[in-house]
């Protein structure tokens, strides 16, 4: 496929006009106040944590003097640690497969939120969500159970394994309650009785809540927008170019992928850029009624939708380039407020 280029641009029916991204002076602008406000009325902070058996342990001191002195090292500066179950087993995997699934559920119906371990869950959702998940910690504990089962099996194998290195004070008695995962609802908002007795202390606590909820803007909208980009340029690199003489192949998910992105940004969407939502539409538009069979079979279609994809991914950049200027002009701006 030849990738040189012709005097009679290629265009593509779902192309649209698109201007170029300019910087704003405002650190917030409007559409992120009401953003920011709609957030604080119609979310609910939802965390999620797991209890995990650890299978790393670091060596001992005497042992990491003994792999030290085989390669005249010095122990120090040697890291080292051994694994003491099997993490390819299969009980085992699933156990970790449970736990994947949780976290990227939890991670695909919320939305950031500038605190560790916090997301942003639609209040709406709040009783699928906790159902959801209720069903993750019954598989999850069904699983442990499953492991459990075979867990003197996997310590007689590490003992095989490891040999010297085998410690049998590194593992408990018992996998009980070492598999679990806990969803809480931790209150963002300051409490209500500071308002009578510091109300100093309230305001200052109602504009740090306000100033995260702000961020949490400025978080969701650089989340979108850096997989739009991610999206985009992976599926534009698949479409064009060759490897051994031939187009390079992709698989369906690259464009499946795109569509369940855009499905989550409709749902999600916090409205507080036009112009990532402008972005959003275009790539939409750029692959709708289109299949991944078409896109193997036409090389003028895959150019088309590789060109559309490669100037929507440059317009998202501008985009993610621009934001940490304006997080600069925000912060000047309250330092200079305070």
């Amino acid at each position: 496929m030849s990738t040189a280029t012709t005097t009679e641009p290629m265009t593509s029916p779902h192309t649209t006009s698109r201007s170029t991204t300019q910087p704003t002076n405002n650190p917030t602008t409007q559409l992120e106040r009401s953003a920011a406000n709609r957030l604080r009325t119609t979310m609910a902070a939802v965390k999620l944590a797991f209890t995990w058996l650890g299978v790393r342990k670091t060596l001992a001191p005497e042992q990491r003097s003994t792999a030290a002195r085989a390669f005249q090292a010095d122990r120090e500066f040697l890291s080292a640690s051994k694994l003491i179950l099997d993490t390819k087993n299969p009980t085992y995997r699933n156990v970790a497969r449970v736990r994947s699934e949780a976290a990227g559920y939890w991670r695909t119906v919320t939305l950031p939120f500038p605190e560790p371990g916090v997301r942003l869950l639609n209040q709406n959702l709040l009783g699928q969500f906790a159902s959801t998940m209720q069903t993750y910690q019954d598989r999850l504990q069904e699983a442990a159970r499953d492991l459990a089962g075979e867990y003197e099996l996997l310590k007689t194998e590490a003992q095989l394994r490891l040999g010297a290195l085998f410690n049998p004070s590194d593992y408990p008695s018992t996998l009980d309650g070492l598999f679990d995962l806990e969803v809480s609802y931790p209150t963002i908002e300051p409490p209500g009785y500071l308002m009578a007795l510091q109300p100093d202390v309230y305001q200052a606590e109602q504009a740090r809540v306000r100033e995260r909820f702000e961020s949490a803007v400025e978080l969701a909208e650089q989340a979108f927008a850096t997989e739009l980009q991610r999206l985009t340029a992976h599926l534009a690199e698949r479409l064009t170019g060759t490897h051994d003489g031939q187009p390079k192949i992709f698989r369906d998910s690259a464009v499946e992928n795109l569509r369940e992105f855009f499905e989550r940004f409709r749902r999600l969407n916090i409205r507080s850029n036009s112009e990532l939502d402008m972005l959003v539409e275009e790539a939409e538009q750029v692959i709708t009624g289109i299949e991944p069979q078409q896109l193997r079979e036409s090389n003028r279609l895959r150019q088309m939708v590789a060109n559309d994809f490669e100037q929507i991914q440059a317009s998202v950049g501008e985009l993610l380039i621009d934001r940490p200027r304006r997080n600069i002009l925000r912060r000047g701006h309250a330092g200079g407020a305070a």
